[in-house]
């Protein structure tokens, strides 16, 4: 129940609930209002510290860092954590008529961190007529003096509520799940880094229905997948009445990564993480004239005196998640949002890609030209677009940034990427593409393990769902030390070509070392650093055949440097070599792993990070015909040292392999 003290602001709400939009303001605060929504603004902290839905309250009372938002903060002071607003925020109301005719109000927070000259802008909006925030963050660092100051390791908007009020937590079909209750959480023993075990409390709903552990990165998810994520309220604590508060990505080209980013959504907070380098994911630098807004992005509150199940609520916010959206209203208040690109200096692209054959779920994506699209923060200013390829490989991409973009396209099934360089869009244009993929190749393909998707899913304690809980998460998303090394593979990964089942012989990841887990205070590193995959080869396959080809596609990778891209010099494995050796043939093959390619994956609960790959070449005289074997190898017990709860050890996550010969 919200504390008798704010009972004022709900009478306020009530008077104004039959109103038209209303702003106003005192010395304390600004408050906007529409016949459904009240958002009260903190002028001396710069956020939002009440919300209202219907006279619900959303967020409960304000206690440290909880009870507010949606606000601003960000990992990218010299210190680390900033929040926006904690210096001296001045906060403007702006108000104005939309080009439909609709009534807008909107919130705009300043601050200066003033030691290094950075400057922050929150912006929120209202509508007339609907339940949600309207969404953009700005961060601008002009200082001659300092011009290269650290990396924007985090960026993010924050919904925090401290009520009992929400009930689940949900970012896809298979990522739903009771929030863990207050007994569970005084309970909880501490297994990783922001990772807990609830074995205290075996009848919590998180427990009995989802997973022993919980963790924030249960709920990460990539961004071709994400559109919606929240919270919501079953009724259980508010008479019946049902709630949701989501995170809408109806925008997506100012976040960085492209759609194989992923990152955290939500764990009892709603996240809009506009940057961050989880899984491994690249971060622009903070130097002199970076000037970036980030968004729109919306936060929806619904139910209420409309209300509905988890996934009616769900479905309406997700419902809303097009860069189609509002594009009208965007255009409107972009007179007051630096950096915000209205439409008149957007195109479009629309396009044909004969794909190879066999190629599924395939993807067209712009990103900075000349850039990897994984890498494009390293053009602070880049946008990214994509959109899935229908199946004539048509696909259409709108709203689009004027500039000049690179191409690249990939489906699950193929080897490699379709890249294009150069594809330049202009403002009001349509750019027409009609290109061929021609999928990579060495020669005759022999075998593949696994099939090429960008993830290590397929493997055994990947994608699997969980038997144990009605819920039945994947295997992976719950927490790598809930398995165990020694009853998977007590010989080690011993994989035949042709018999083995992948989803049960091959790992989902290549440990140097693994352990201890909580059941097992046991560290193993005999079994888990050199990997066997057999193959048989007759001698038709081998005849005239002078050149072998091993591919090796890796879905993440942990190196020394973790997520940082950091190299240390007190680290042996910054840069990692994963060597591959061919029946007793003493040199290796060797696949160098650079710092900068490192990402902590399934550790953080990821098959799917930053993608590395080698083709590796090999005379035929090194194969045989009969039996043949290829050995993986990490080093052995290979190690580093880590400033927080995690394992220590280097490894890989195989998306696939193969052997050619020509």
């Amino acid at each position: 129940m919200r504390l008798g003290i704010y009972s004022g602001l709900a009478s306020t709400w009530a008077s104004l609930a039959t109103a038209m939009l209303s702003a106003t303001q005192n010395d304390a605060t600004i408050t906007l209002v529409n016949d459904r929504l009240t958002a009260v603004f903190s002028k001396s902290q710069g956020r939002v510290v009440d919300l209202y839905l219907d006279g619900q309250d959303l967020l409960g009372p304000q206690s440290g860092s909880t009870g507010i938002g949606p606000y601003l903060d960000c990992y990218c002071i010299p210190s680390g954590f900033y929040t926006a607003g904690a210096s001296n925020p001045l906060m403007e109301l702006v108000q104005g008529t939309d080009s439909s005719g609709t009534k807008y109000a909107g919130v705009i927070m300043n601050d200066t961190y003033v030691p290094t000259g950075q400057q922050f802008q929150q912006y929120w909006f209202l509508r007339d007529g609907e339940t949600g925030l309207h969404m953009f963050s700005r961060l601008a660092y002009y200082n001659e003096s300092t011009p290269v100051l650290r990396n924007l390791q985090e960026f993010r908007t924050l919904f925090r509520p401290n009520t009992e009020l929400w009930t689940h937590l949900t970012s896809s079909d298979v990522q739903t799940a009771p929030l863990p209750g207050r007994d569970a959480i005084a309970h909880e023993v501490v297994v990783q880094d922001a990772t807990w075990r609830f074995n205290n409390t075996p009848s919590d709903a998180y427990y009995t229905q989802f997973a022993e552990y919980f963790t924030k990165y249960t709920f990460s998810n990539q961004w071709r997948d994400n559109d919606v994520h929240g919270i919501y309220a079953d009724g259980s604590t508010s008479n019946g009445s049902t709630y949701g508060a989501w995170l809408v990505m109806n925008t997506k080209d100012t976040y960085y990564g492209g759609p194989l980013h992923s990152d955290l959504t939500v764990d009892g907070i709603v996240y809009n993480y506009l940057v961050s380098n989880h899984h491994g994911e690249g971060t622009p630098n903070i130097t002199h004239g970076f000037d970036r807004t980030f968004g729109p992005q919306f936060y929806l509150f619904n139910g209420g005196k409309k209300p509905g199940s988890l996934e009616q609520l769900r479905a309406e916010a997700r419902s809303l998640a097009s860069p189609g959206w509002n594009v009208d209203f965007y255009d409107s208040i972009a007179k007051h949002v630096i950096g915000y690109v209205p439409s008149s200096k957007r195109g479009s692209v629309q396009g044909t890609v004969k794909l190879p054959r066999d190629a599924a779920n395939a993807i067209a994506i712009l990103t900075a030209d000349g850039e990897y699209f994984q890498d494009n923060s390293v053009k602070a200013s880049a946008h990214q677009y994509w959109a899935e390829i229908g199946s004539k490989g048509q696909f259409t991409v709108k709203h689009v940034r004027e500039g000049k973009y690179r191409l690249t396209v990939y489906a699950d099934g193929v080897f490699g990427d379709y890249v294009r360089d150069g594809i330049v869009v202009n403002a009001g244009k349509m750019t027409a593409i009609k290109d061929t993929w021609v999928a990579e190749s060495a020669g005759i393909e022999v075998w593949r393990l696994g099939t090429p998707d960008k993830s290590s899913g397929e493997f055994r304690r990947g994608a699997t769902r969980d038997p144990t809980h009605p819920l039945h998460p994947p295997e992976y998303l719950i927490y790598w030390g809930a398995y165990n090394w020694q009853s998977d593979f007590p010989h080690g990964v011993d994989y035949t070509i042709g018999k083995s089942d992948p989803a049960i012989d091959f790992g989902t990841v290549h440990w140097s070392v693994f352990g201890p887990t909580p059941d097992s205070p046991n560290i193993e590193y005999n079994t888990t650093n050199d990997w066997k995959v057999r193959f048989p080869l007759t001698a038709k396959q081998l005849q005239r055949r002078k050149k072998a080809t091993l591919t090796i596609q890796l879905a993440g990778v942990k190196t020394a440097s973790g997520n940082t891209d950091v190299y240390n010099p007190e680290e042996t494995y910054n840069n990692l070599l994963l060597e591959s050796y061919i029946n007793q043939n003493q040199e290796p093959l060797t696949m160098i792993i650079g710092f900068n390619q490192s990402s902590s994956c399934i550790v953080r609960s990821a098959v799917s990070c930053y993608q590395v790959s080698s083709r590796m070449e090999f005379p035929t005289e090194w194969l045989k015909v009969g039996e043949n074997l290829l050995t993986l190898r990490l080093p052995y017990n290979a190690t580093d040292t880590e400033t927080a709860i995690l394992p220590g050890t280097v490894y890989v996550q195989y998306d696939a392999l193969r052997l050619e010969l020509a």
